[in-house]
């Protein structure tokens, strides 16, 4: 127990066991008389986390709860998490971390993750050093310029990079001690946030852009100096920022964007699925996009390296994919288009939103606006119209930013829809039927592909991870989960998920000569033994 004992040992968040301390490890460790006589399992432990987790009104205060928890009793957090991944996931990240963040500076407990801001440049390297751990794994960082749908939120948004190293360990094992939330906190150009007194970040407004290329320049070479082995993970940084960090080091360092990448191979992974039910081919798909920004674009990316890989060339394969913005479709006339986006603006006559739906009969419609209702009920009627079975995924969260919810997509198209969201929905009854909408969660993605170049140490992470992630992702759907009208496994199955993830990321780090660890013949042992089990 590190020689801790005492009060010291019962109050250690690591290490604690709490009530659960047998008699002999309470004479052993000075702590009769400091705990209650019984001597609590950590199944009745878990009885009373969820006891008093229940009680409490409101989804806030059950994530305040839950990561008071966290910083109390971390085996006891972790294990209660992974038990009821499909309740707690929702109140430690999408949608109640959402309020969480926006809410960050009043409901602060206790200083979580590492904070960086313009008046370390220059001593980044020396500053890690204050971390308490040296083997870290995983570094989620954000500078809280797009939280979800949200926007600018400074500082709070250190509540998303706590959140997702909490979904890394619960979700795919990654130990606690190896992971590490970041703050870059560059300032915020939300002024309400600013002029709030209990506001805890840079109160100034975002540096310029020099220095900001600066100080994200040094972060990364920083990471490398003290923790060479760290995966870092960019989550929720502005689309332009988010695309150019991403060709600036993925070629340099272990890193990735979860908005980008993630997204695109658990939307990919939908799509996949999603042609078990309707019986048509991947390659004959026309798919159309709802937003340009970061979430599209990589998806359009990896669903256009996914239909290369089916046998169209990249000409024909952009050809299938489709976008819509603000004013309509988007097309070859369109002025200012982004560069990513000008692949797939092709010929064709200027129109609305429902026409472009009417004229190109999309099989499956996909949303990444931020912007709730833009799937209404003539767009989701103009689907069903076209469509005997409609893939509809709606992505954007929390769920009050989201395309339309999981009722209105089953009632407008009479229940034929095949219905995914980025936030979760509970069940809905329509008709005779209960319907089950599946969760395009992030988190079927990224901790495995986490756990895969941890596992096997690969310099870099590739697009053709998250090919096969989106593939092992689609193959894991049960034929009784596809008749339902699922297109995603159960959440409870995430660990299971992210295991088979993690050993086909091992494989491409093989095959593409990135694996620095020499990986044994028993590859799927290997891993497992390489996943934390908070246990006692």
């Amino acid at each position: 127990m590190k020689n801790l004992s005492g009060k010291a040992l019962l109050i250690n968040p690591v290490l604690t066991k709490s009530t659960a301390f047998t008699r002999e490890e309470r004479q052993r460790y000075g702590l009769r008389g400091l705990l209650p006589y019984d001597v609590a399992t950590l199944a009745k432990q878990k009885e009373r986390v969820l006891d008093s987790m229940r009680s409490k009104a409101t989804a806030i205060e059950k994530y305040i709860f839950l990561n008071a928890l966290s910083e109390r009793n971390q085996r006891l957090f972790y294990r209660t998490m992974i038990d009821h991944i499909e309740e707690i996931m929702p109140l430690v990240y999408t949608p109640t971390v959402g309020e969480a963040c926006k809410e960050f500076a009043h409901i602060f407990r206790k200083p979580q993750g590492f904070y960086i801001t313009p008046e370390d440049r220059g001593e980044m390297a020396a500053i890690f050093g204050n971390w308490p751990e040296q083997d870290i794994r995983v570094i989620v960082v954000t500078d809280g310029e797009r939280i979800l749908g949200l926007g600018d939120l400074g500082a709070n948004g250190m509540g998303i990079s706590i959140g997702k190293v909490m979904l890394y360990v619960a979700c795919a094992g990654i130990n606690p001690a190896q992971c590490m939330p970041v703050m870059l906190d560059v300032g915020t150009n939300n002024q309400a946030i600013r002029d709030d007194p209990l506001y805890l970040g840079y109160p100034h407004a975002r540096v310029d852009d020099e220095t900001y290329h600066v100080l994200v320049d040094e972060f990364v070479q920083a990471v490398q100096l003290r923790f060479p082995k760290a995966l870092i993970q960019f989550e929720d940084f502005l689309t332009p920022h988010a695309f150019e960090f991403l060709e600036r080091y993925g070629g340099q360092v272990r890193c990735f964007n979860d908005d980008i990448q993630g997204t695109a191979a658990v939307t990919l992974a939908g799509i996949y699925s999603s042609c078990r039910i309707t019986g048509k081919q991947f390659s004959d798909l026309a798919i159309m996009f709802l937003g340009t920004g970061s979430a599209a674009g990589g998806i359009a990316e990896l669903v256009t390296d996914a239909f290369c890989t089916a046998g169209l060339s990249r000409q024909q394969a952009q050809k299938r994919l489709w976008f819509v913005d603000r004013k309509g479709l988007v097309t070859a006339a369109h002025q200012n288009i982004k560069s990513r986006i000008k692949p797939y603006a092709h010929e064709h006559t200027p129109c609305s939103f429902v026409d472009a739906i009417r004229m190109i009969k999309p099989q499956v419609l996909i949303g990444a606006t931020g912007v709730a209702g833009t799937f209404d009920e003539a767009v989701v009627s103009a689907m069903a119209a076209v469509n005997e079975r409609p893939v509809i995924i709606a992505l954007s969260n929390p769920t009050s930013h989201t395309e339309c919810t999981a009722e209105q997509a089953y009632r407008w198209s009479n229940g034929r829809v095949i219905f995914a969201s980025g936030s979760p929905f509970a069940p809905v009854w329509f008709g005779d039927r209960l319907y089950k909408p599946g969760q395009g969660n992030n988190a079927y993605i990224f901790p495995g592909v986490g756990l895969g170049v941890y596992a096997s140490s690969a310099r870099l992470v590739t697009q053709s991870m998250f090919l096969t992630a989106a593939e092992v992702l689609a193959g894991i759907v049960t034929e009784q989960e596809i008749a339902a009208g699922a297109i995603y496994p159960t959440l409870n199955r995430v660990r299971e998920v992210s295991h088979a993830i993690a050993v086909a990321v091992c494989r491409i780090a093989v095959k593409e000569g990135l694996a620095e660890t020499a990986l044994p013949e028993n590859l799927e042992g290997y891993v497992k033994s390489l996943m934390y089990e908070p246990d006692y």
